[in-house]
């Protein structure tokens, strides 16, 4: 009874924290429960019972397998339990979401007694999640003339596991809680430095915004009983940064729906809103849940006699109000009409694009991804029975226009999509599953993915992908005794999977603490591949990459498929002269400011694709304006690359990939060495001249067109955080870029970095450069405030030993990282040194360390939220202004941003990334 009194013990620990005993998924201490339960006498009887029933998780845990073992010897009498009825045992297997218990309803349902058979297929006609196995069994069964297995294969091909479930009511009350004005960053709902309590939802739930705000919340709940709380940024996007699946949990912990009786913590349907919408990738992550996601459009332009919009003195357009949502407002949502009204019903605003067919189907279901599960176990059984499926869910929306050609990523989408009409030529804003290449599972949100993985049964990942990764990059700076607990749990269950890992349960290979993104650029290995993956920035230079919650993150890996529509394009093109001092990451804060310029305030890459004309720019510093596009708001970005460059850069990543087979990290499926081969074909494709890099058709159609002039980029360029804006909704918004010299080399850096997703092997070089020439003018190099550096990959520390620019970095660094002995504690405190840290994302991250509280920090990250990279105090603000590399390098040396004169002296000779716009074809 070892493990069964640790875990009371344990939930004693809890209480203190206010928190319910922890759900159970280990399947030893079920078995310790199971014995307390047989034994009647037991003083933990009780409690041990009502463990078993409403604490145990479901799907393919351990914990679940053992659970639904003993449930079958209950249901077929070999075991009984006064509290457990058979018919109670069946109820039960039916909240277990498959796996073990879809293999134990099939047992009973195609074995020798016939009421109980009859019992089991009829709750097997309410379950979706099945797998191969579970199908041919069915299939087989059929064959033999099992009447049971016939009646569930029926059932299948009229879904009614779809079909029975209660309709999407039709009218929903809501009452309103303004989470925050202006953008509403994920890392409200979810900070990043409590990635680790993730997977625990209760405990997890108690960091979302504040205490105060929680509270709040639940005071709403039992002031309007009959209502649900609708989350709402006002003035702004809900979910901006990142999918974070944890944040959607979070908000559905506090105001959604409990999704079984017997799963604790459990809950879906969540409803949020924003002035301006939802970001895209957030969006995501709502119907996942079978959430809600509205556009509020409470606050609009004015506009002049002229019709244009009326501009403040800060060049933002002035906004008026249409109508309130303050915290406590009672307001309808109209679900038939697709309407938004007053508590009086009176019109405020259409709704229609949150209710979708598509969306409402989400909702019904629960989840976006039984919807999946359900249409493909539909056209099993139907192909099994020989007949057509009963048509049921929404068809997918097939939009052609005639006369029009395809965008790049309208291309990508029509050669990917699974199961439209056959020659049917689709454009944007058609709904498409689509066949996923390549997935990526990051290690904040992984162990949450493995539990989806677990929730929907899958144990292995499906034929359809090319290659998956588990990185370790997020978790990399500091080897706590929370790292240490939670990463090798997840490596060894993503490599059991089937994904290639960071870390080798068997320690065969060295861990690699690889920045994500690098590592799915490398293994992206076609132009036309789609790619998903568990992070925001999962935005490759090759093919079209989607960031993505750990749920649809766990569907793809599961299926091999994903579904969403096909969004507009953007088209991005170059015109002009890109200067010598100047580096590309100018480029991609000027790409922002002109097309905020062009369109009149309005972004118009928000939710949509960023097609950029890049050309000529090989992978590594292309991914540099990818990456960034996340930051714009864009769904996706896709590169468009001439046919030499795009080999050289398939090139660079069959080195990479062959680096990473010669270290052990290949599994039994030769996924790393099959990947190769793809590049090799696909390289072949391009020489002999079969099929050209991705491009488009010349007579595309784009919702906008946005020409980048190189001409007016004459100095660094800064995304300021704003943070004093008198109008809270213009900060943190990535929408501030400003020149240097608006500084007056005057504002003061306490803390610069250089490093997450955003850098490559040049910008190291370019570190040593500046270094070398800084001794040779001054004598010596003294930093005036700290520089923290982290290579995105040991690869680029591989290459700059081998080109002498790491002696060069260590030479002038004051701490250098150390593999065999890796950091166990945050550093809290910064010296004016350079700090040579461990590969990963570091403080970009911001969930193992950061700069000091108040801190203006001057970074190559992509991230400036308010508490991401550096907190607040009570009497200043913390500033995350993010710039190129020479710009954060000076500006440490200086301990103050430079002048435009003093940044050009410092870079002077310095071989910055050089870009030239892609010749007119």
């Amino acid at each position: 009874m070892s493990a069964y009194l640790d875990y009371l013990a344990e939930i004693e620990s809890r209480k203190a924290q206010g928190l319910a005993p922890k759900p159970i998924d280990d399947g030893g201490l079920v078995y310790e429960i199971i014995a307390i339960v047989k034994d009647a006498g037991n003083e933990h009887r009780a409690g041990a019972l009502n463990f078993l029933i409403y604490n145990t998780l479901p799907g393919t845990t351990s914990a679940a397998a053992v659970k639904a073992a003993f449930l079958k010897q209950v249901i077929l009498g070999e075991i009984t339990v006064p509290e457990i009825s058979p018919a109670f045992a069946l109820e039960l297997l039916s909240h277990m979401k498959g796996g073990p218990s879809i293999e134990v309803l099939l047992d009973i349902a195609l074995g020798d007694a016939p009421a109980l058979a009859e019992q089991a297929g009829e709750v097997l006609k309410t379950q979706v999640f099945l797998y191969d196995a579970d199908m041919h069994r069915l299939s087989e069964a059929h064959a033999a003339g099992n009447a049971v297995a016939t009646g569930v294969l029926e059932s299948y091909a009229k879904a009614e596991f779809f079909t029975k479930l209660p309709d999407v009511e039709d009218e929903i009350k809501v009452v309103t809680f303004i989470a925050g004005e202006g953008d509403i960053s994920t890392d409200l709902l979810s900070p990043g430095n409590q990635a680790h309590s993730r997977s625990d939802r209760e405990l997890h739930g108690q960091c979302m915004i504040t205490p105060e705000a929680q509270q709040q919340i639940v005071a709403l709940k039992a002031q309007h009983p009959d209502k649900r709380v609708m989350m709402i940024a006002e003035k702004g996007t809900m979910g901006v940064g990142s999918s974070r699946m944890s944040g959607v949990n979070n908000v559905a912990l506090w105001t959604g729906k409990q999704q079984s009786p017997y799963v604790p913590f459990v809950n879906y349907a969540p409803v949020v809103a924003g002035t301006n919408g939802i970001s895209p990738i957030f969006g995501t992550t709502v119907d996942v849940t079978g959430g809600i996601g509205i556009n509020l459009k409470n606050w609009v332009k004015q506009t002049g006699p002229d019709g244009k919009p009326i501009m403040n003195n800060d060049g933002n357009p002035v906004l008026e109000e249409k109508f309130s949502v303050e915290t406590g407002t009672v307001l309808k949502i109209d679900v038939k009409n697709k309407k938004l009204t007053d508590e009086n019903g009176v019109e405020l605003v259409d709704v229609a694009s949150a209710f979708t067919p598509q969306k409402m189907e989400f909702m019904k279901a629960g989840s976006s991804y039984a919807i999946v599960f359900g249409k493909k176990l539909q056209t099993f059984a139907a192909r099994t029975l020989g007949i057509e499926p009963t048509p049921v869910y929404a068809p997918n929306k097939e939009i052609t226009v005639e006369g029009v050609g395809l965008t790049a990523v309208e291309k990508i989408f029509n050669r990917n999509a699974v199961g439209v009409t056959p020659g049917k030529v689709l454009h944007a804003g058609s709904d498409v599953r689509v066949k996923v290449n390549i997935v990526g599972s990051q290690d904040t949100t992984g162990l949450m993915t493995a539990q989806e993985l677990e929730a929907m049964a899958a144990t292995v990942i499906s034929p359809l992908v090319d290659g998956a990764y588990q990185s370790g990059c997020h978790t990399a700076s500091v080897w706590d005794k929370k790292a240490q607990a939670n990463i090798p749990k997840l490596m060894s269950f993503m490599n059991n999977f089937g994904l290639i890992t960071a870390r080798d349960p068997k320690g065969v290979y060295h861990s690699m603490t690889d920045v994500i993104h690098k590592v799915l650029n490398d293994i992206t290995v076609d132009d036309w591949a789609i790619i998903i993956g568990g992070d925001s920035h999962t935005r490759m230079s090759k093919g079209v990459a989607f960031g993505a919650d750990s749920g649809t993150v766990a569907l793809a890996l599961a299926t091999g498929e994903a579904t969403m529509p096909i969004p507009q394009s953007v088209k991005v093109t170059f015109k002009g002269t890109m200067q010598s001092h100047m580096d590309f990451r100018d480029v991609v804060h000027a790409t922002q400011a002109q097309m905020l310029q062009q369109c009149g305030g309005e972004n118009v890459f928000q939710g949509r694709i960023i097609e950029v004309h890049i050309g000529t720019l090989l992978a590594d510093q292309a991914f540099t304006f990818t990456d960034w596009t996340a930051e714009m708001k864009a769904k996706a970005s896709i590169c468009i690359s001439d046919d030499e460059t795009l080999i050289g850069s398939l090139e660079i990543a069959k080195a990479r990939i062959q680096i990473m087979i010669d270290k052990g990290m290949d599994n039994a499926a030769g996924t790393l060495k099959g990947l190769i081969a793809k590049a090799d074909t696909r390289i072949a494709e391009i020489r002999m001249g079969e099929k050209s890099a991705l491009a488009p058709d010349a007579d595309a159609k784009y919702f906008a067109e946005i020409v980048v002039d190189l001409d007016q980029i004459d100095e660094p360029m800064i995304a300021d955080p704003d943070v004093n804006n008198a109008d809270v909704s213009k900060r943190y918004t990535h929408d501030t870029i400003r020149p240097v010299s608006y500084y007056g080399g005057t504002k003061k850096v306490d803390l610069g970095f250089i490093g997450s997703c955003m850098v490559h092997k040049g910008d190291m070089k370019i570190l040593a450069q500046m270094l070398k020439n800084v001794e040779k003018t001054e004598g010596k190099v003294e930093f005036k405030a700290p520089l923290v550096v982290a290579p995105p990959t040991y690869n680029i520390i591989d290459e700059l030993k081998a080109e002498g620019d790491w002696d060069v970095l260590q030479k002038y660094s004051g701490f250098t990282f150390d593999d065999e002995n890796p950091k166990t504690v945050t550093r809290t405190e910064y010296q004016n040194i350079l700090y040579l840290e461990r590969p990963g994302c570091n403080l970009c991250m911001g969930n193992q360390e950061k700069a000091a509280k108040g801190d203006t920090v001057l970074a190559t990250s992509t991230r400036l939220f308010q508490g991401r990279v550096v907190e607040d105090t009570a009497e200043k603000k913390g500033e995350s202004l993010l710039a190129s590399t020479p710009v954060v390098v000076l500006s440490t040396i200086l301990g103050r941003t430079p002048s435009a004169e003093e940044y050009k002296n410092a870079v002077a000779g310095i071989d910055l990334t050089k870009f030239a716009p892609p010749k007119a074809a």
